[in-house]
């Protein structure tokens, strides 16, 4: 049945646009939200550390991405708290034993009009971008460069700032 679904298929890439009157920002995109550089935590930081920053900071979530640079998933601070005042985790457990590792991409060149089909699910969307990384051996590969979360506010903040009624 999700098949049948267009938003789904939206948010899966299968489908571009089948909404018939989009609205004006539907195909602007994602890039044009000006977003701020992420906050980005390796996956050794303690989950004390990690509630410290987020507080500290004024997050409420952050990628976990390795020091290759491949993202490993998603810490987010109601969980952590969540975590470790049930008892399944410790304040000194590294953020790995908390992190989401099932979270929505959206790419700087995709649609708003497709990262409101994912927020309309998801609580954020994590913004990558990708480059091609060369090794010192002239063999080549792609690699996701996290430029940044979004959320459901950042979107419904752009809308309303630049509303074209």
């Amino acid at each position: 049945s999700k098949f049948l679904n267009d938003k789904w298929m939206i948010k899966n890439g299968f489908l571009n646009d089948v909404q018939e009157h989009k609205p004006w920002w539907w195909n602007i995109k994602v890039q044009k939200l000006n977003l701020s550089a992420p906050l980005i935590l390796l996956p050794e930081v303690s989950c004390q550390k990690a509630i410290e920053i987020l507080r500290e900071k004024g997050y409420d979530q952050a990628p976990v991405v390795a020091e290759s640079g491949l993202i490993l998933g998603m810490v987010t601070l109601s969980n952590t708290l969540t975590s470790v005042l049930a008892g399944n985790t410790q304040f000194s457990d590294p953020v790995m034993k908390v992190i989401y590792d099932q979270f929505s991409k959206v790419g700087l060149e995709d649609s708003l009009g497709k990262l409101s089909c994912i927020l309309e699910n998801d609580h954020f969307a994590v913004v990558v971008h990708e480059q091609m990384q060369f090794s010192g051996n002239g063999s080549s590969f792609m690699k996701q460069m996290v430029f940044g979360v979004v959320t459901a506010m950042d979107l419904l903040t752009f809308v309303s700032r630049n509303d074209k009624k």
